[in-house]
């Protein structure tokens, strides 16, 4: 994969999901061959103002690369500045515009999917960064706003590439379905055969038949992994194995989901960006996450959220020794 002149050993990549793709998340998915990530969307707004929160939650590690950027705003000169304290704060192969998240207390700031509305101002915004920065611009579209429309969308997406975007991620959906709905396949396809730059698909990759399903009926040139990485960071080997061979990888065993949720809490234990009663919180969220499906999930469920400790949860962690039998996989 080629974006201008960045060259990717892969099209398959984690996307910046707010609240989720923190640097716990994003190492415990490279080391279960996750070939790219982003960051967690950025307000460009909070760094702008040089909100130390936000700059902290920019940190990497050394394993931790190549890294892309997502920035949520929709004013040009305050994104073009938060772009530039960016990219002196970290090392990102690509910079890419949100304008798909459909998050109410977004769209009524005018960011995110709303851009949809005033396409104007979002091909403003990709021309001032395209010029501006050293680094390829892309976007993150929607197949509309409150309704699909394949022919406004193939408009939008010209426009952006004129503008100088270099590739575009478009969710399957409008933002009216937020994150519920089918996937319109045949909008992305739409976009991907009215643009020369590279599409990728995005919505519903939960599992390696649905990944295989977005490059088949859209013909897109990679694909974003959202929630199907949500306490499965083996789905990027998995998509990739079934891409090769058609083979459906087997569950994981419970022994080893508990190995790779407790190497997860010790990434957040050591660089989660939080005060320790939030991070506890949070790796109560993520333990949930992976142990989704055991038998009497209830109560493990109410075990976790009474932890009170990092080790308290991880004795509770340790004490779950059952596992549900293999759900059957979705085929559509």
């Amino acid at each position: 994969m080629k974006f201008d002149f960045i060259n990717l050993i892969t099209n398959i990549f984690l996307a910046p999901m707010s609240g989720c793709t923190d640097m716990a998340f994003r190492l415990i998915s490279r080391e279960h061959k996750a070939g790219f990530c982003f960051f967690e969307m950025i307000d460009a707004n909070a760094l702008y103002r040089g909100h130390k929160d936000t700059i902290r939650r920019l940190k990497t590690h050394r394993k931790d690369t190549p890294i892309a950027a997502q920035l949520l705003g929709e004013k040009p000169h305050v994104l073009l500045d938060a772009a530039k304290k960016l990219i002196d704060l970290t090392d990102i192969a690509f910079l890419d515009i949100n304008a798909a998240c459909p998050v109410r207390k977004v769209t009524r700031k005018g960011c995110g999917s709303a851009l949809l509305r005033e396409p104007q101002k979002l091909f403003e915004i990709i021309e001032t960064l395209a010029i501006n920065l050293p680094c390829p611009v892309t976007v993150k579209l929607r197949t509309g706003y409150e309704k699909s429309s394949p022919k406004e969308s193939q408009i939008i997406a010209k426009n952006c590439q004129e503008a100088g975007a270099k590739a575009l991620f478009v969710h399957g959906r409008t933002r009216a379905q937020g994150y519920a709905g089918d996937i319109d396949y045949d909008a992305i396809k739409a976009i991907k055969e009215s643009v020369k730059i590279p599409v990728f698909g995005s919505g519903n990759i939960l599992n390696p038949v649905l990944a295989k399903r977005m490059f088949d009926e859209t013909e897109c040139d990679g694909i974003l992994v959202a929630r199907g990485a949500l306490g499965n960071p083996w789905i990027f080997q998995d998509i990739e194995e079934y891409l090769k061979t058609g083979q459906i990888a087997p569950k994981r065993p419970l022994p080893l989901k508990k190995k790779t949720l407790k190497r997860h809490l010790y990434y957040l234990e050591k660089y989660k960006v939080l005060r320790p009663k939030g991070r506890l919180g949070f790796m109560r969220k993520v333990a949930i996450w992976y142990l989704k499906g055991v038998p009497e999930a209830c109560k493990v469920r109410d075990s976790i959220v009474r932890a009170r400790s990092y080790k308290e949860l991880i004795r509770v962690i340790n004490g779950v020794i059952k596992e549900a039998p293999s759900p059957k996989m979705p085929s559509s």
